[in-house]
């Protein structure tokens, strides 16, 4: 094991070359870990085994998928997939969409996905419940730089989403989903809000009825 790996602490930025990332994020002791580089350092997240984080990723994934479902836009999900510029950008969001245009842009049989040869994922959302700070700093910067349509930031302590719009190499915070046109921010925050109180069957039906209007 190198020396980067045998004092490499986990969940904060370290400063690595491209290759020492590379070799760190496929060494076996990492295998269930998200591997995130941007601007000559690398992340390593372990994988969240807790309830809330869990819970709240299946009912994000759920209420986009119903939404685009029901408005009729075409979409298409991905569950913690990489993404790699080489030599300059990684990153695993929680969830990822590639929406509209580009549902279909991702052939079968892809494994990471170069970004030398693919557009960026039109969305991508990190859940967090104890990465909040740096989902809101570097990460977001780094999706800025990858070039996004939207970043979602879900806040699992304060059950809310933080929604960003991407463009022109910055990001604003939006209260209704550009790329999701229709989808109001307050409205996932409401569906988070009822999770603590019902079951997820249960807030299925009541974002069904919303969605429908």
């Amino acid at each position: 094991m190198s020396e980067l790996q045998t004092k490499l602490p986990t969940d904060i930025w370290v400063t690595a070359t491209w290759d020492e990332y590379i070799q760190t994020i496929e060494n076996p002791a990492y295998e269930k870990a998200k591997g995130y580089y941007h601007n000559g350092q690398m992340r390593i997240e372990m994988a969240p085994l807790g309830n809330d984080h869990a819970s709240d990723h299946t009912v994000i994934i759920f209420a986009v998928n119903l939404f685009a479902s029901i408005k009729g836009i075409a979409l298409n999900g991905k569950d913690n997939c990489t993404y790699r510029k080489t030599g300059i950008k990684d990153a695993q969001p929680d969830v990822s969409y590639y929406i509209g245009e580009n549902a279909d842009v991702i052939p079968y049989g892809t494994s990471i996905i170069s970004l030398d040869i693919y557009p960026a994922p039109t969305l991508a959302i990190e859940v967090a419940n104890t990465s909040l700070a740096d989902d809101k700093g570097e990460k977001r910067l780094l999706y800025e730089d990858l070039g996004l349509g939207e970043y979602w930031i879900l806040d699992v302590q304060n059950v809310q989403v933080i929604a960003f719009a991407i463009e022109n190499n910055g990001s604003r915070r939006i209260t209704q989903s550009l790329v999701l046109p229709g989808l109001e921010i307050s409205l996932l925050n409401d569906a988070l809000q009822r999770t603590r109180q019902m079951n997820q069957s249960q807030v299925g039906a009541w974002l069904l009825s919303e969605f429908q209007k």
